[in-house]
């Protein structure tokens, strides 16, 4: 097996865009050599714990309800062409994600990572849900068959936050500006949500050649 290293925000629509292209060419590849896990990179670190009102935040960081739109024009038109269901218009809050990120390391250690990040994907661009929120985090875990009460538990404690602070300033320190950014066996960087068929031929290429 070959890692993949996937450093992303489960509230940028960029990874979760990203994701589906690569899950799309996973399924046509089941032979892949990838073994993958997901690191943090939050999207606004200084982001209240109670997060924003979504549109004050957009307008806030974009310029104004126009410069919003535009920005967000091309995610729109990426996701719909690759097949992806954001309900922009449903979300409210833009949730700090410090809390989703410990979640997914946690997942990560029980052997769920890719299913929780998908769940969470899921439940905050097509359910709207604000994926700051305890509950709604200890329920994706537990829809994930983790254990909630755990869960809830961990979250009301500190337990890993500084460590996740840590490999999301790590991230930053070694290049990564934007995400998703892929790394591919620890050598290769891929930024940006790319086409299933460019993850193909890197797979069809691994697959023929392994890096040595």
């Amino acid at each position: 097996m070959m890692k993949l290293d996937i450093i992303s925000d489960p509230i940028c629509p960029w990874c979760y865009i990203g994701k589906a292209q690569l899950d799309r060419a996973l399924a046509q590849r089941p032979d892949h050599p990838f073994e993958i896990e997901w690191h943090p990179f939050q999207l606004n670190p200084t982001m209240p714990a109670e997060g924003m009102e979504r549109r004050a935040y957009l307008e806030g960081k974009f310029g104004g309800k126009e410069a919003a739109f535009n920005a967000y024009k091309p995610v729109v038109e990426h996701a719909k062409a690759a097949g992806v269901v954001i309900e922009f218009d449903k979300i409210k809050v833009t949730p700090n994600t410090l809390d989703a990120h410990r979640l997914i390391h946690w997942a990560g250690i029980e052997g769920r990572q890719t299913a929780v990040v998908s769940a969470l994907f899921k439940a905050y661009f097509q359910e709207a849900r604000d994926i700051g929120a305890h509950e709604v985090l200890a329920d994706v875990a537990d829809s994930m068959g983790m254990d909630a009460a755990l869960v809830l538990k961990l979250l009301a404690s500190d337990s890993d936050r500084a460590d996740i602070q840590q490999r999301d300033s790590h991230s930053r320190d070694m290049g990564v500006s934007s995400v998703p950014t892929f790394i591919v066996a620890n050598q290769h960087a891929v930024p940006g949500a790319q086409p299933a068929d460019l993850w193909l031929k890197v797979i069809d290429e691994l697959l023929q050649s392994p890096p040595q």
